[in-house]
């Protein structure tokens, strides 16, 4: 069986002999390899020799019988009686793991220009079989193989010999000898031996092809030397000097000049280099490596162009479609790196397949990238979510806060970014850029103390100017003055230039009343700012700025905030959110009570002084009794302002009932009734959004009230129910952690504190030493 595939190995190969002749010009000028000035030597391209027209030549030559000798010659079996050269015929051990069974190449082969055509052409030289017989009496059937090739298309008129082992011996050792260490690749050693034997034997001369093949591999090694160390212009220069080279036996090579061209601003040429490949050469793993190759140093037109010469496969699938996958990934992220470059709807279509049916988080992040990047924001969020499902990163994240912060949703956007706020630069302002958006919302964003903290406490790190210029708008929002005050201060510490700052800065001392600082930010910014020098009346101004999301893909380490504008005022929080703002390590809720998360809602016209004094708020008009009931709590009077606002209930308008049931459910809340506060809140019918608010905060004082009486698994009850509703506050998981330390449920304890005080909350750290202090009394800190 072996012998029977060895000779059909070998008839196929010496049927497909190359007789054609290529010109070498004609390539160079496609590579773009010619050199002015300098002769171009014709390079000879392999064609196909039929078969019949090698045996035609020579009636006497049997495929076959030279397959057996080859077989004979590389079999571990002794040799036969009579062999004529039993050294050079027993092959080492090793031999036949290296005569694997080729692709088919077309070798290059060099020869000089052929003569004219004349009348009488002249004798046909001696042809230098040295090689072959050398090949052949190693059992090298590859490169015996590749010598056939070679000498036909060098000589058209010579065929194989029937029996290669029948070359006549010239017995000379020293040349069987060179030849070995070119077959080694020692071609240093092999120049030193022809220069020794030439010293010795002044009238001995190598034979050419020797000589031939030997520069040629010199060149070879050089070029891929060359190219190994990213030195370009000298790998097109050799493959100029030795065009011999570019054909499909040596595909290595090829590949390394087309990235050579690539690499020198010479794309068009690296493509030509790609394209000869895959219109001449066959070898299927060759054909897509190169595509593969070509892939990582073109661009996505080019690529597109390689790609129509490929090959339908014999069962009609493509020849690529075992890569076609990571093209298609290849492709998407060159168009995420071009926002106007377009991919064709096939390769989208088969990443969104991809992504969608399987496993990888980076499909997904792809596409959402390639959709941001064209302002196609629900498309991207919807893919960035996909994918931070599968693994959240920093990538998905960011991905996801950019289209969120596009949709105006910087809330969720600031909490998505926040744990990967550090990972890198771009993380860094986007998170920033989330959060002078969030603060930045109008109305005013109700934001919760751990999130006014953790934005607080980044802005002073990073020293980043429009969030704090922001947090001045915010404050100013809450009406506390001195604290808006300081955080602009803060903001022209860092910037000194930030005209949005200065004029916050100048109508909050205004209101004030401090001339003084007035007269003199005037003064500084005289012929800066025409509405700072000629400033008037500011008792109604209020904030409206937004900071844009900042550009996709190049973020911007300060994102500029617009001016604000002239608006009616906007209504302070219920005095529950009174937030104390301050430009320094902290942002603190003062209240004794749990806070109320709400937005605040517009409440018409509302009285902010004339309720200091005592008078029965049922005299008045229902609308009036309203306005008094919200004064009396920003006063902090919620006793009285429960009154008004029950006076306020009996207004015709259903509008004024529902602010003044909501009003007396918070006034109760403060004064610590959260069982009247639910029953106040059922005197008016409240919309969603208000009586998920009011249930929130009145299900927060239960569990206060619970644990003060100290009932603890009520309380758990208590913020059981209300973590249903809301995301639980950090001050609630230090009272639940509490809970469990008194039901002796350590390990819940632990837990919870451990959770509370990785976000900084003392609080959380003490409830953890008193967990250690019960659990192990007799530990001395």
């Amino acid at each position: 069986m072996k012998s029977s595939l060895v000779a059909i190995s070998a008839a196929v190969v010496v049927a497909t002999l190359v007789t054609g002749l290529k010109d070498r010009a004609a390539l160079q000028e496609r590579f773009g390899l010619g050199s002015a000035g300098k002769p171009a030597p014709e390079l000879m391209m392999m064609g196909r020799i039929k078969p019949t027209d090698a045996s035609a030549g020579n009636p006497e030559f049997n495929a076959q019988l030279v397959a057996d000798k080859i077989e004979a010659i590389t079999s571990p079996s002794p040799p036969a009686p009579g062999a004529r050269e039993p050294d050079a015929a027993a092959p080492q051990p090793a031999a036949p793991q290296t005569v694997a069974q080729p692709a088919p190449v077309t070798p290059p082969i060099v020869s000089a220009p052929p003569a004219p055509q004349q009348a009488a052409a002249p004798a046909q030289p001696a042809v230098d079989e040295s090689a072959l017989r050398y090949f052949a009496s190693r059992g090298d059937k590859v490169r015996l193989q590749a010598e056939i090739s070679r000498l036909q298309a060098l000589y058209p008129n010579w065929v194989p010999p029937a029996d290669p082992l029948a070359v006549p011996q010239n017995g000379d050792k020293q040349l069987e000898a060179m030849w070995q260490l070119y077959s080694d690749g020692r071609y240093a050693e092999l120049r030193k031996a022809v220069a020794d034997r030439q010293a010795a034997d002044a009238g001995w001369q190598p034979p050419a092809d020797l000589l031939d093949r030997l520069d040629v591999a010199e060149a070879r090694a050089r070029l891929v030397n060359a190219s190994d160390l990213k030195q370009y212009a000298t790998v097109v220069d050799i493959a100029a000097a030795t065009p011999s080279l570019l054909t499909c036996s040596e595909v290595d090579v090829l590949w390394r000049v087309a990235e050579a061209f690539i690499q020198t601003e010479r794309a068009q040429r690296g493509q030509d280099a790609y394209t000869y490949i895959l219109k001449n050469c066959a070898n299927p793993a060759e054909r897509q490596a190169t595509v593969e190759k070509a892939s990582t140093l073109l661009a996505y037109q080019p690529m597109q162009a390689l790609l129509t010469l490929e090959r339908p496969a014999a069962d009609g699938s493509k020849e690529f479609d075992a890569i076609r996958d990571n093209l298609t990934r290849r492709f998407m992220a060159e168009g995420n790196d071009d926002p106007k470059l377009v991919i064709a709807p096939d390769y989208i279509a088969r990443l969104e397949k991809l992504a969608e049916t399987g496993g990888l988080a980076s499909d997904a992040l792809l596409l959402g990238w390639y959709q941001l990047r064209r302002n196609n924001d629900a498309d991207a969020e919807k893919w960035f979510r996909a994918a931070r499902a599968k693994q959240d990163s920093a990538a998905a994240s960011q991905g996801l806060a950019l289209a969120l912060i596009a949709r105006k949703a910087p809330e969720e956007a600031e909490d998505v970014m926040f744990r990967w706020r550090a990972d890198s630069e771009d993380a860094t302002s986007t998170y920033l850029a989330a959060t002078a958006n969030l603060m930045a919302l109008q109305p005013p964003a109700d934001l919760a103390e751990d999130v006014l903290h953790r934005i607080a406490t980044e802005v002073i790190a990073r020293k980043y100017v429009p969030t704090a210029q922001q947090f001045g708008w915010y404050a100013r929002s809450l009406n506390q003055f001195q604290t808006a005050a300081r955080w602009f201060e803060t903001a022209l510490a860092w910037k000194p230039d930030d005209e949005p700052s200065a004029y916050g800065l100048v109508i909050t001392r205004e209101q004030l009343s401090d001339r003084k600082a007035v007269l003199d930010l005037q003064r500084a910014w005289a012929g800066r700012s025409s509405r700072i020098t000629n400033l008037e009346d500011t008792s109604s101004l209020i904030p409206n700025a937004v900071t844009p999301p900042p550009e996709k893909g190049t973020l911007a380490a300060q994102q500029p905030a617009a001016q604000p504008t002239q608006n009616p005022p906007t209504e302070p929080l219920p005095a529950e959110r009174r937030i104390t703002l301050q430009p320094g390590s902290q942002v603190v809720v003062r209240a004794a009570r749990p806070a109320m998360e709400t937005v605040p809602v517009p409440r018409g016209p509302r009285q902010t002084r004339g309720c200091s004094t005592t008078i029965d708020a049922g005299q008045l008009k229902p609308a009036d009794a309203l306005s008094r009931g919200w004064c009396l709590m920003d006063i902090n009077r919620p006793m009285e302002a429960i009154s008004a606002f029950e006076a306020a209930l009996q207004s015709p308008t259903r509008k004024v009932r529902e602010d003044a049931a909501y009003g007396q459910s918070l006034a109760y809340l403060r004064a610590g009734l959260s069982g009247n506060a639910a029953v106040a809140a059922t005197k008016a019918p409240q919309n969603r959004q208000r009586a998920a608010e009011l249930q929130v905060a009145i299900l927060a004082d239960r569990a206060l009230s619970a644990f003060d009486a100290g009932r603890y698994r009520e309380t758990l009850i208590y913020l059981d129910q209300r973590a249903q509703l809301q995301q639980e506050r950090i001050d609630l998981m230090v009272l639940r952690g509490y809970c469990y330390l008194n039901l002796k449920m350590y390990g819940d304890a632990t837990r919870i504190f451990e959770a509370a005080a990785a976000t900084g909350s003392r609080d959380a750290a003490r409830g953890l030493a008193d967990v250690r202090n019960v659990t192990h009394p007799d530990v001395n800190d």
